[in-house]
């Protein structure tokens, strides 16, 4: 079916469910209860034609779609809740399970021929990330990663599970590494006249315990931890950007701009969001494309909370991957 077919199509739907809810309401609303003001009769049809439009458009978008090409937005640090703090709120990013959701919904619809994963993330937890790039790796058909102002760390990870990344020439890109952090409170414990009694089972249960040293034992493991995860990281970036392990290891988890990535291979290419489309048009072998937009429902309040969130949000080495929240030592992809 062509482009002009369906719009003839969907504008006929909408045309008829208009005319409809003209009819009806002015029967309804105006003609039969003659005791109604004519004022307000008049407003209560148009109420109904309006209604009806919108009605009749979802039925058009939904019987005729015109879109091949799905778009899935990953925005803000990478949690498995959205970074949701504990005031109404403080969540400042979408939740990835929610993104994984969006994903499967793109690839159970029929109309949807390629993916489009837009990126804007300074990375966050390992595993809410893998499971972004295990979903993206799964669609059935190409897929393409577009680098808006950062993809790093853990939104790399998502990338790599694509078949192409694009990103604009001063995008902020790589940050391929894991790092583990933790307070150490012990001495300003013992001023304060606070002290740590151990009740645990296991040697390193209270490893990196903020209120204690850490043994030089303990680092060893925690260091080991982190090393770990690295591994598993190179391993998996390599594997889905057909690069040298080594090359990824060189990087020493700098971050660069689009074109400097784009020159080592962490990019596969550079432009703007037009470009990306008409590569999705070449890899879909027609003219050109329409991309429709997968979000997550959500109300106005949680809307616009999320709009004043976004423009507060800043990029920075990612949101921490807490191995036990009372252990008090974290990972950050």
């Amino acid at each position: 079916m062509t482009d002009t077919l369906t719009r003839v199509l969907q504008f006929a739907i909408i045309l008829v469910a208009a005319v409809v809810a003209a009819v009806v309401g002015w029967i309804v609303f105006f003609d039969l209860p003659g005791d109604l003001a004519d004022l307000l009769g008049v407003l209560l049809v148009i109420a109904t034609v309006i209604a009806a439009i919108q009605f009749g458009g979802r039925i058009a978008a939904s019987a005729f779609p015109s879109y091949d090409v799905a778009e899935v937005a990953v925005e803000g640090p990478i949690t498995r809740d959205g970074g949701r703090g504990p005031l109404p709120g403080g969540a400042i990013g979408t939740p990835a399970d929610d993104i994984v959701e969006q994903i499967d919904t793109a690839a159970a619809d029929s109309n949807v021929e390629a993916l489009l994963l837009k990126l804007n993330t300074p990375g966050g937890e390992v595993l809410p990330s893998d499971d972004i790039r295990r979903a993206a790796e799964s669609f059935d058909g190409p897929t393409v990663a577009y680098a808006t102002d950062v993809c790093a760390s853990g939104g790399y990870w998502i990338a790599s599970g694509c078949d192409e990344l694009w990103s604009h020439d001063a995008s902020i890109v790589g940050s391929i590494g894991v790092i583990g952090s933790s307070v150490n409170a012990s001495e300003l414990a013992d001023r304060l006249g606070i002290t740590y009694e151990r009740f645990a089972a296991g040697k390193y249960k209270d490893a990196g315990n903020v209120l204690k040293e850490p043994s030089e034992d303990e680092r060893e493991y925690l260091q080991g931890l982190i090393d770990d995860y690295y591994d598993d990281f190179v391993e998996t970036v390599a594997e889905g950007r057909g690069m040298d392990p080594e090359t990824i290891r060189e990087t020493e988890a700098r971050v660069y701009l689009g074109d400097e990535a784009h020159e080592i291979g962490l990019v596969d290419e550079l432009g703007t969001r037009d470009g990306v489309e008409d590569r999705l048009a070449d890899l879909l072998d027609r003219d050109d494309v329409t991309v429709e937009e997968f979000t997550p429902e959500a109300g106005f309040m949680a809307r616009l909370r999320g709009g004043a969130e976004r423009v507060a949000y800043s990029f920075g080495a990612g949101v921490a991957s807490t191995l036990d929240a009372d252990d008090g030592f974290t990972f950050r992809f």
